[in-house]
């Protein structure tokens, strides 16, 4: 009996820009210090996009482009691209509609997905359908943001927290028996009071008086959100794993979102996780939201190998959650790791 075809993740790739925010260029503008940061959200730099007229699709193109050129695709064999973003160049087009014409891809759908920090997520569940059904062979899902454009770097709570880059993923059938086997999305948007950006949309549309309150930037409050974050994230983690009958020990990779190290180190634990099968980038990218999951799978695919169980959890404003069981269909260390032309990550 043929086992039906899953998505399965056959490739990642990253861009982050190369300028750096360091914590000590941050205690210069903000009342804070190396230490204050690195205790309390494990941050000791990130990725700042800088130049004029550049987007977050600037980056997911470039993401993109590498993930093109690193799997031999042509841009015309690519049938749907995703984007996950909270961020996005403008109200409309679509970043994902900008990328396809700066990597040269036609002719397809391509839409964004809002969701917040869980975005990617929601984004490779949705993608997941179009391969399961036959509609789609070869999908790209990319989560960017240029958070650095929504920050308040007059405000220490939020602007230690963020930073920019991109990470993009090819998605095709596989009959093998690897890919995505399972995937939650879940949402309570009374969480919104706690962690939004007041301005900018219908209810209150940007005016001279809106840009002058500083009401177009990041507000978190975060005690709450880190009370949510902890909670929902273990909880979706604890979900996934008994849906599939999953003990700790079966576990090869957890994949959280970047948001606090402190919030990373309690899910691993409620899931009875050591940290050394847990993916952490968030000390040299900050948060990326919806770039911090593939930025995790680019960074650690050499250690990837076939056959690997891999849970996924992210939490987001809104308030959002998501968790996704894979199990990994490639050895990374056989891939290639070319960074790609223009890219600031080093090798």
């Amino acid at each position: 009996m043929s086992i039906p075809a899953r998505a399965a993740i056959t490739a990642v790739h990253g861009y982050v820009p190369p300028d750096l925010l360091t914590n000590a260029e941050l205690a210069r503008m903000v009342d804070t210090s190396d230490a204050w940061i690195t205790e309390r959200t494990g941050i000791k730099e990130r990725h700042i996009l800088k130049g004029t007229g550049l987007g977050t699709s600037h980056m997911a193109a470039e993401a993109v482009r590498g993930l093109l050129e690193k799997t031999g695709t042509a841009p015309r064999d690519v049938d749907l691209l995703i984007c996950a973003t909270t961020t996005p160049d403008m109200q409309f087009p679509s970043t994902a509609n900008l990328i396809c014409d700066m990597v040269g891809v036609r002719n397809v759908g391509s839409f964004d997905v809002q969701a917040a920090c869980s975005g990617f997520l929601y984004s490779l569940t949705i993608a997941a359908q179009f391969i399961a059904n036959g509609a789609a062979r070869k999908v790209v899902v990319v989560g960017a943001d240029k958070m650095s454009s929504i920050v308040d770097y007059t405000d220490r709570a939020t602007c230690v927290l963020f930073g920019d880059g991109a990470g993009a993923v090819m998605l095709e059938p596989d009959d093998r028996g690897y890919g995505i086997i399972d995937a939650l999305i879940r949402s309570d948007g009374s969480g919104m009071i706690h962690l939004h950006q007041k301005a900018g949309g219908s209810r209150l549309p940007a005016s001279a008086e809106t840009v002058a309150a500083r009401l177009h930037y990041v507000h978190q409050e975060g005690a709450a959100v880190y009370k949510f974050a902890i909670a929902k994230m273990a909880e979706v983690s604890a979900e996934i794993m008994a849906r599939n009958n999953l003990r700790a020990d079966m576990i090869d990779w957890l994949v959280p979102h970047q948001a606090n190290k402190r919030i990373i180190e309690s899910t691993a634990e409620r899931m009875g996780l050591p940290m050394d099968r847990v993916m952490v980038t968030i000390h040299k990218y900050g948060n990326t939201t919806n770039a911090t999951i593939p930025l995790c799978l680019w960074d650690y695919e050499p250690r990837l190998r076939r056959g690997d169980r891999v849970v996924f959890a992210a939490f987001g404003g809104g308030f959002t959650w998501a968790g996704l069981y894979a199990q990994w269909s490639y050895d990374g260390s056989a891939a290639s790791r070319s960074n790609g032309k223009g890219n600031g990550k080093d090798a």
